[in-house]
């Protein structure tokens, strides 16, 4: 089993092979990352899962025509491991030239790799690409904050101490943020996304929420571990009764990654955002 991100084939020059390989499959743990916030998989405070959009699946059918459809796996938030996004692309690539007798079978193995690669059982739906064009595009539910005027100037790492909240009024509310960003550990690369923070706690003041998130704009992290970042350190200002925070980034190489993370058990919506 992988385990060091180094070793990935992320920021490697990649030969794409087309043929079914699920040896491209490259886990990584979740645990060290729980660690730097001091937490462990018995002690993580939220359930959750991460929905991966994969924009450029295809195969064979029996006869050679080639079969194109939208990808979507469900990453239970527990999991040992994450899967490194270009390895899960470089497998996705290697059923190009692979025959299916049909989408059945196709998800079968999908659902047998990816669940032995992150750890635990992963969801999958092979789905039309009619069935994506008819849900449309959404919008994220509450306030959006982007218009709030903010002062900040450094961006290189997460700064909780922006956050504040009035600890004697207690509220429900519901808001979001299309400024989000921060970088690919391994490549530096952008990873550009929406926020979602739906509490019942403590008022959280809207424009220290936005200065706080806008402090993550070169920040090095993987999408997962940004949400529960944010998660954390929300959950520790507000102490809420009810927390869920979720992203929606945007996607790169033909996947985008939405990790959802509540502490409370829910149903997430998987429909796209207008950059998505």
């Amino acid at each position: 089993m992988h385990s060091a991100v180094e070793h990935s084939p992320l920021g490697k020059p990649s030969q794409y092979v087309a043929t079914y390989t699920p040896s491209l499959l490259f886990p990584i743990p979740r645990v060290t990352k729980w660690a730097e916030l001091g937490l462990s998989a018995e002690t993580l405070p939220w359930q959750g899962v991460d929905y991966w959009n994969c924009f450029e699946l295809s195969w064979l059918l029996p006869s050679g025509k080639p079969v194109v459809a939208i990808g979507e796996f469900c990453v239970p938030a527990h999991s040992p491991h994450i899967i490194e996004s270009k390895s899960f692309k470089l497998y996705l690539n290697s059923l190009n030239q692979t025959v299916f007798v049909d989408d059945s079978a196709l998800q079968q193995v999908l659902e047998k790799d990816l669940s032995a690669a992150a750890g635990a059982p992963v969801g999958v739906r092979v789905r039309a690409l009619a069935e994506v064009e008819a849900e449309g595009v959404s919008s994220l539910p509450g306030v959006c904050i982007d218009d709030l005027d903010v002062v900040i100037g450094s961006y290189s790492q997460p700064r909780p101490e922006l956050l504040a909240c009035n600890p004697t009024n207690i509220v429900e509310s519901v808001l979001h943020s299309h400024l989000l960003r921060s970088n690919c550990p391994v490549t530096g690369q952008p990873d550009w996304g929406s926020v979602a923070i739906d509490y019942h706690g403590a008022e959280l003041d809207p424009a220290s929420l936005l200065a706080y998130l806008v402090s993550f704009r070169e920040h090095a992290d993987f999408h997962e571990q940004c949400v529960e970042r944010i998660f954390l350190d929300l959950q520790t200002l507000l102490q809420p009764k009810r927390l869920t925070v979720y992203a929606r980034y945007v996607r790169r190489g033909g996947l985008d990654i939405n990790p959802y993370r509540s502490t409370e058990p829910f149903t997430a919506s998987n429909l796209r955002l207008v950059r998505q």
